[in-house]
C-alpha cells in the first residue's frame, strides 16, 4: 500500500507561481517499486487530465498546455515529487492530484486545489 499526500496549492494571481509537493509513504516494498510519479488535474465539469510525469531515472513528460511553464522534479531519497508552476493562467485552475502506479495498481492522493485569478 502507498499513501500519497499533496501540499502547496493555493490562490494566486495570473502570472504568479506555486510549487506543489507530493510525498509517498507506506509499505517499503511498494515504495521501492515506484518508478513513475506524475501529476494530473481536474477542473470543474471536466475530465481529469495528465499534467506531467517523471521516472525514477529523471525522464520527464509534459502536457503541451504546460510545457515551458511547469517543471516536475523528484527527490528519490524523500520519495517526493514536486511540480513548479510558473506563469500561471486562470485555465490552470483545478484540483491537482499526485499519481503513482505500483504493481499494476494506481495510487492517487487526495488532491490540492490551485486557483488562479485573472
Amino acid at each position: 500500500q502507498v499513501q500519497l499526500v499533496e501540499s502547496g496549492g493555493g490562490l494566486v494571481q495570473a502570472g504568479g507561481s506555486l510549487r506543489l509537493a507530493c510525498a509517498a509513504s507506506g509499505n517499503i516494498f511498494d515504495i521501492n517499486a515506484i518508478n513513475t510519479m506524475g501529476w494530473y488535474r481536474q477542473a470543474p465539469g471536466k475530465q481529469r487530465e495528465f499534467v506531467a510525469s517523471i521516472t525514477s531515472g529523471g525522464t520527464t513528460n509534459y502536457a503541451d498546455s504546460v510545457k515551458g511553464r511547469f517543471t516536475i522534479s523528484r527527490d528519490n531519497a524523500k520519495n517526493t515529487v514536486y511540480l513548479e508552476m510558473n506563469s500561471l493562467k486562470p485555465e490552470d485552475t483545478a484540483l491537482y492530484y499526485c499519481n503513482a502506479p505500483v504493481r499494476r495498481k494506481a495510487y492517487w492522493g487526495q488532491g490540492t486545489q490551485v486557483t488562479v485569478s485573472s
